[in-house]
C-alpha cells in the first residue's frame, strides 16, 4: 500500500482496527486536512470512520463525565481497536436522524428562528391586524388631546376595566372600589352602584370596569379630564375606554392605551412584544386554529369527484358511487329531489353541470330537499330534509368516526391543506401584523432562503450568518418555514453541517456520510467548498464519499477494499488524488484513472408514442401545471437541480395515482388534472430509501422473506426432530428459541440522554440472539447464529443446493449487497443499502412485463463498480417488459438512460418546469438544461 509519511504531532494515528470486516487495520491520516474515505459498498469505509474512529471519539466524551453523570449513561463499549491516537472530539453527520416532528422546520433545527423571533421582538413594528395601521404608544396628554376633540355637548364616561373575563364573586372588590371613593361601575355592561352591588355568581366569567368620571365635553374640562384619564390608565395598567353614553352599535366604546393604540379604534389582542410572542411552539403566539401547525385536514374536491366525464348517476361522487356502478339508493332519492328543486338531470356528465349546480351538490344548498320512495307494500312516502352537501358530509363522517378503521373509510377524500386562517404561517394575525421592513416573520420564513439572504443584506444587519451557510451547502431552494419531516436524508445532513458551520468550532473530528447525496452536478462546487471553509476554521473532516469531484478536491484519500465484506477491510490506498490513479491494485484508482469506465450505450430503446404513461397539469409543490410523458418499455431517468420537482413529480402524483389505480392503494396524489395510459399496466413497484424496519429485529433475512426458509431447513434436522423443535423455535421473535435476557435483540438499548442511544452486546447470549439449546441445533456444522453473521455472499455458496433459498441470496449479491450480513440490524443499513433491500425482493416476485418500478436515487452509497453492476439489474427488468423511472443525480445512470425528462431549471420557486425531454444526447443540446451541459462534457 503507497503511503506518504506525516509529522507526528499533526496525524491522527489507528491501529489494529478490526471492526467489522477490517482486518487489523493501521493508519495514519493527517489532522486540520479534508480526508475522504472512498472503496466499494461495504468495504469497511463506515466501520473504519463511523464504527472505529467515531465511536472511541464519542466512548472518550462519555468517560471524561463525572462518574456522577456516568451512571446514568452506562457502560459505553470500546470499538475493537488497538489504540487511536491524536482524536480530536468528535462529531458525527449522518443522513439517518431525520427529525419527524410536526412543528421541526428548517428554521427550528439551524436556530435561525430564535434569531427572527428575538429580531422582531425587539425592533419589529406592531400593525393593527384589522385595518394594517401601524400602531403607536401613545401618552397621558395625547390621548387628553383626542378627548377633547369630542363635539361640544358630547355626554361620555371613562372607564377603567380591572376584570376581564375572569370568575369569582368580587364583593371584596367592590369594598375596595368604595374605600377609594368611587361610586359606580360596569359590570357585564350594566351600570350599577358600588354601594348596592350584590355579589356575583362565581362560577360565571365576568367584565368589570369602574367609572372613573362622568363629563360632559366642553373647553373647561381639561384638568378635570386629565386627572381622570391617569387614575383610569394607573387603575387599568395603561389603558381605558371612553363610553359615548348617547352612542349606539360599536361606536359607542373607545379604547386607548399607553402601551399600544390603533389609530382607527380597533380592538389590539397582542398586549406585549416577546421572543416568544413570534413562536408557533407557544399558545402565546401560535395561530389557535391549526394550534402552530400550519395545517389542517380538509376535504378536497378533487378526491371526491371521480372522472369528471360521468355524471352524477354514474358514479363521479365517488364516496356516494357504488365502486363505479351508479348511486347508492339513499343518495339517489336524496339527490333526485335536488335535482327536481333546482332543475337538472343526474345523467348530465359532471363537466357540464352549471357551477351553482357543482356548487349546491358539493356544499349544499340553503333550502329543504324533498324525498320519495316506496315502502314494501308499494305506497309512495315522501319527506323533506337539509342536504348539507358532500364535501360537508363527508367532514361530519370523519369526525364523528369513533376509530381509526371508521375515518379511514374517509380519510382518503382528506387532504393537509394549509390553515384556512394563518395560510400555513403557524401564527396568529395580531403578530403577523408586526413587521420588520414592512414584512412580517413569516413572510421572510417563506422566502427561498436565496431570497430571505438578500432582504436581510438589504437590511444590513449582522446575524445572517446560517442563512448563508444554508445557501452555500446547496440548499438555497428550501424555505425556513419547510417542515423538517419533508427533508430527504442528504437535505437534513446538509442543514446540520451549515449548523456546525455556523456554530464556528475549532479543533473537531468531524465524521459526514456522503454529504453530496441528492445534490445536482452544479451545486456540488458549493458543498465542496463549505466543507473545505469547515477545514479551515481549524477542524479535521473525514467524508465517506463515492462523488468523483469531492475526491479530486481531498487533501487524503484512504481507499479501503480491494473488494467488499471478506473481501475488503484493507487499506489500499492512503496518500493524495495523485497516487491513487496509478495504484493498480485499487479499483477506485482504476475509475478515476479512466482505466475502467461505464460505458455509454450503444443503441438506446426506441420510444413507442403508443406505448407511454402521461400525466397532465401537475401542480403539486412548485410544479407548474405540468404535461410529463413516460415511455413504457424503457429506462427513464427524472433529473434536475436540488429542490426542481422531481419528487413531487415522480412520487407525489406519478406513484401516487399508480398505487391507487393498480395497487388498490389509499394514498392522496399530489395535485393534477389526470393520468392518461393506465391500463398498459398491472402493477406498480416503488423503491424508496426508507428504513426495511426501524428495530434490530427487523434485517436483510426477514425482509425477503428467505429466513422462513432458513429456519425449515433448520428444524427439519435430525437434531430438531430428536429434539421436537419445530419452525418457531429458531425465530428471535417469539418466546422458547430466543434469548430472554435481550428478547432476542441480541443487543441493549443504553439511552444516552444528550447523544444519540447506543445499541450494547447481550452480555448473556454475546449477540447471538438465541439460547444455549438452540444453539446446539446444526446445519452443515453451522448455528442459526452464525449463518445469520454470514455476508450474503458467503451464505449464497453455503446455500447454493438449496434453491429456495438461494435464488434470494444470488439476487441480493446481484444488486451489490454480498457485503452486508444475513442478519444485519436494519438500523445499521443506509437509504441507500436498505433500498436495495427493496429490489432485490421485487426482483424475486413474477413479473409479466407489465410492471412500473419506481425508484429515488437508487446510486446512493454506491461506488463506480457498484452501479455498473445496478444498471444491470434495472436493463434486466426492462429486457423483461418493465418499465423503470428513476430520479437521478449521478451522471453515469443519466447518460444510460433511454429516455430523460429534466425539471428545472432552479430550485424552488425558480423550478417546477419541464426543461428538456428525450434522449441523454438531446437533452445535452438544450442550452438551458444544467444537466445538458454536464452530459455534453461527458458525451463529447
Amino acid at each position: 500500500m503507497p503511503t506518504i509519511s506525516i509529522p507526528t504531532k499533526d496525524k491522527l494515528v489507528i491501529k489494529g482496527a478490526r471492526v467489522h470486516n477490517l482486518k487489523n487495520v493501521t493508519l495514519e491520516i493527517p489532522k486540520n486536512a479534508m480526508v475522504v474515505f472512498t472503496g466499494l459498498s461495504g468495504s469497511g469505509k463506515s466501520s473504519l470512520a463511523f464504527d472505529t474512529i467515531f465511536a472511541e471519539g464519542q466512548r472518550r466524551y462519555v468517560e471524561s463525565l463525572s462518574a456522577y453523570a456516568r451512571q446514568f449513561l452506562g457502560q459505553v463499549d470500546r470499538p475493537d481497536v488497538d489504540f487511536i491516537e491524536g482524536l480530536s472530539p468528535a462529531v458525527s453527520i449522518d443522513q439517518k436522524s431525520t427529525n419527524r416532528n410536526p412543528r421541526s422546520t428548517v428554521g427550528t433545527i439551524t436556530e435561525v428562528h430564535d434569531y427572527l423571533r428575538l429580531l422582531w421582538a425587539r425592533i419589529g413594528i406592531p400593525h393593527c391586524a384589522t385595518c394594517g395601521e401601524r400602531i403607536t404608544k401613545q401618552t397621558t396628554q395625547q390621548i387628553v388631546d383626542q378627548i377633547m376633540q369630542l363635539p361640544a355637548g358630547t355626554k361620555f364616561q371613562v372607564l377603567a376595566q380591572i376584570v376581564d373575563q375572569k370568575k369569582g364573586e368580587f364583593s371584596d372588590l367592590f369594598r375596595d372600589l368604595i374605600s377609594q371613593g368611587f361610586a359606580r361601575a360596569v359590570v357585564d355592561g350594566e351600570v350599577v352602584q358600588l354601594a348596592e352591588a350584590k355579589p356575583l355568581k362565581k362560577t360565571f366569567k365576568h367584565d368589570i370596569s369602574v367609572v372613573v368620571d362622568r363629563l360632559v365635553a366642553k373647553a373647561d374640562i381639561l384638568q378635570r379630564l386629565t386627572d381622570s384619564v391617569e387614575t383610569a390608565l394607573k387603575l387599568a395598567n395603561g389603558r381605558l375606554t371612553l363610553d359615548l353614553i348617547d352612542e349606539k352599535g360599536d361606536g359607542r366604546f373607545r379604547n386607548f392605551s399607553e402601551k399600544m393604540s390603533c389609530p382607527k379604534e380597533h380592538p389590539l389582542a397582542l398586549t406585549e412584544i416577546e421572543p416568544r410572542t413570534f413562536s408557533f411552539n407557544a399558545p402565546f403566539g401560535a395561530c389557535p386554529t391549526c394550534s402552530g401547525l400550519g395545517t389542517k385536514m380538509a376535504v378536497d374536491r378533487e378526491l371526491v369527484i371521480g372522472d369528471v366525464s360521468e355524471s352524477i348517476s354514474g358514479g363521479v361522487i365517488r364516496p356516494w358511487s357504488t365502486q363505479g356502478k351508479g348511486l347508492f339508493t339513499y343518495y339517489t332519492r336524496l339527490l333526485t329531489g335536488l335535482a327536481k328543486d333546482m332543475d337538472f338531470s343526474l345523467d348530465t356528465a359532471w363537466k357540464d353541470l352549471p357551477d351553482e349546480i357543482q356548487e349546491a351538490v358539493l356544499y349544499g344548498n340553503n333550502f329543504d330537499v324533498q324525498m320519495k320512495w316506496k315502502n314494501k307494500y308499494g305506497r309512495e312516502l315522501r319527506y323533506t330534509t337539509g342536504f348539507e352537501g358532500a364535501l360537508n358530509y363527508i367532514e361530519r363522517k370523519y369526525l364523528e368516526a369513533e376509530n381509526d378503521y371508521g375515518r379511514s373509510r374517509w380519510a382518503e377524500y382528506l387532504r393537509e391543506t394549509p390553515c384556512p386562517d394563518c395560510k400555513g404561517a403557524r401564527l396568529r394575525p395580531e403578530v403577523l401584523a408586526v413587521k420588520v421592513s414592512n414584512t412580517s416573520i413569516a413572510d421572510v420564513c417563506f422566502m427561498s432562503l436565496a431570497n430571505c439572504l438578500s432582504f436581510f443584506e438589504k437590511l444590513k444587519l449582522d446575524k445572517r450568518d446560517e442563512k448563508i451557510f444554508l445557501v452555500a451547502v446547496g440548499l438555497e431552494y428550501l424555505s425556513l418555514e419547510r417542515a423538517a419531516a419533508t427533508l430527504s436524508g442528504g437535505e437534513a445532513q446538509r442543514i446540520r453541517l451549515a449548523t456546525q458551520i455556523g456554530a464556528g468550532l475549532t479543533g473537531v473530528l468531524y465524521v459526514l456520510d456522503e454529504p453530496s447525496i441528492g445534490l445536482h452536478q452544479r451545486d456540488n462546487r458549493r458543498l465542496i467548498e463549505t466543507l473545505i471553509k469547515l477545514r479551515d476554521l481549524g477542524n479535521t473532516l473525514i467524508v465517506v464519499e463515492h462523488d468523483e469531484d469531492t475526491i479530486k478536491a481531498a487533501d487524503w484519500l484512504v481507499d479501503i477494499g480491494p473488494g467488499a465484506g471478506v473481501h475488503g477491510g484493507e487499506v489500499v490506498h492512503s496518500g493524495n488524488y495523485k497516487a491513487i490513479l496509478g495504484n493498480k491494485e485499487s479499483i477506485t484508482g482504476a475509475f478515476l484513472s479512466g482505466r475502467e469506465s461505464i460505458s455509454t450505450p450503444e443503441k438506446r430503446r426506441k420510444v413507442d408514442p403508443k406505448r407511454v404513461i402521461k400525466v397532465v397539469g401537475a401542480r403539486e409543490n412548485n410544479l407548474k401545471n405540468v404535461d410529463a410523458t413516460f415511455p413504457l418499455g424503457t429506462l427513464t431517468a427524472v433529473t434536475g437541480v436540488s429542490g426542481s420537482g422531481k419528487s413531487s413529480l415522480v412520487n407525489d402524483v406519478l406513484y401516487e395515482v399508480l398505487a391507487n389505480k393498480l395497487n388498490g392503494a389509499k394514498g392522496v396524489a399530489g395535485k393534477h388534472t389526470k393520468v392518461e395510459g393506465l391500463d398498459q399496466l398491472d402493477k406498480v413497484v416503488h423503491v424508496d430509501q426508507n428504513p426495511i424496519g426501524r428495530t434490530p429485529r427487523s434485517n436483510p433475512a426477514t425482509y425477503t422473506g428467505v429466513f422462513d426458509n432458513i429456519r425449515k431447513l433448520f428444524a427439519d434436522t435430525p437434531e430438531s426432530k430428536a429434539r421436537g423443535y419445530q419452525q418457531g423455535r429458531f425465530s428471535f421473535n417469539v418466546k422458547g428459541g430466543r434469548c430472554e435476557a435481550c428478547s432476542g435483540d441480541g443487543t441493549l438499548k443504553i439511552e444516552m440522554n444528550f447523544l444519540p442511544d447506543v445499541y450494547v452486546s447481550c452480555e448473556i447470549c454475546h449477540g447471538a440472539r438465541y439460547n444455549r439449546e438452540t444453539l446446539q441445533v446444526r446445519y452443515k456444522g453451522k448455528t442459526i447464529s452464525e449463518v445469520l453473521e454470514m455476508p450474503i455472499s458467503e451464505a449464497a455458496e453455503f446455500f447454493a443446493a438449496i434453491t429456495s433459498i438461494s435464488r434470494y441470496l444470488d439476487t441480493l449479491v446481484e444488486v451489490g449487497l454480498g457485503y452486508v450480513r444475513l442478519g444485519q440490524s436494519a438500523t445499521t443499513l443506509s437509504g441507500g443499502e436498505a433500498q436495495r433491500v427493496k429490489l432485490a425482493t421485487e426482483l424475486q416476485k413474477r413479473s409479466n412485463g407489465r410492471s412500473i418500478y419506481v425508484l429515488d436515487e437508487p446510486t446512493t452509497g454506491l461506488h463506480f463498480e457498484d452501479v455498473r453492476k445496478l444498471l444491470l439489474v434495472l436493463n434486466g427488468l426492462v429486457e423483461k417488459g418493465n418499465t423503470v423511472v428513476v430520479i437521478e443525480h449521478n451522471l453515469d445512470v443519466i447518460k444510460s438512460a433511454d429516455w430523460l425528462i429534466d425539471i428545472g431549471p432552479e430550485g424552488g420557486s425558480g423550478g417546477g418546469e419541464i426543461v428538456a425531454t428525450g434522449t441523454p444526447e438531446d437533452v445535452a443540446k438544450v442550452a438551458k438544461s444544467h444537466t445538458g451541459k454536464f452530459l455534453k462534457e461527458i458525451l463529447g
